[in-house]
């Protein structure tokens, strides 16, 4: 964050973090395909840098899912900063709305459903040129699915 003064007032200039730019691996078209899931998803930065959004496009268990994600980091109505976590929001065609939170440990892509340390999670690596992220959802109640993105364009 950096300030500056004009006519007396202070204004502050916000930039994205270091960890929200590290999600930009995920920019780009990906083809899902998994045991229980196939179709694409895009990636792309809105305006700014400081929200990373996601279109779905999937077909999962036979059902038809399309989707929209917005991924970046809380900054609540009169906050000086944003929060550390890295928050989402996502939509669908068939009515969820769910909260995710972001973390890139590395090669490791981890995705809480709700907050960091939930039992709902997906954890994938990506490859080494980072075309490819392989993992898996796990759920609390037992289950989940496994699922390989590969970058497309």
């Amino acid at each position: 964050m950096m300030s500056d003064t004009m006519n007396n007032e202070t204004y502050q200039i916000l930039v994205p973090s270091v960890e929200l730019k590290e999600l930009g691996r995920l920019v780009g078209t990906w083809q899902v395909s998994g045991p229980d899931i196939s179709g694409q998803v895009t990636y792309s930065w809105m305006g700014g840098g400081f929200f990373l959004m996601q279109h779905v496009d999937l077909e999962q268990y036979g059902q038809k899912i399309k989707g929209i994600e917005i991924i970046g980091q809380d900054r609540e109505f009169g906050a000086e900063k944003p929060s550390e976590a890295i928050r989402s929001r996502y939509y669908d065609s068939v009515g969820n709305t769910f909260k995710y939170t972001y973390e890139l440990q590395g090669n490791t892509l981890i995705i809480w459903g709700g907050d960091k340390g939930s039992p709902a999670y997906y954890k994938g690596e990506f490859s080494e040129d980072g075309n490819r992220n392989s993992g898996a959802w796990v759920y609390p109640e037992g289950g989940g699915y496994e699922s390989t993105m590969t970058k497309i364009k």
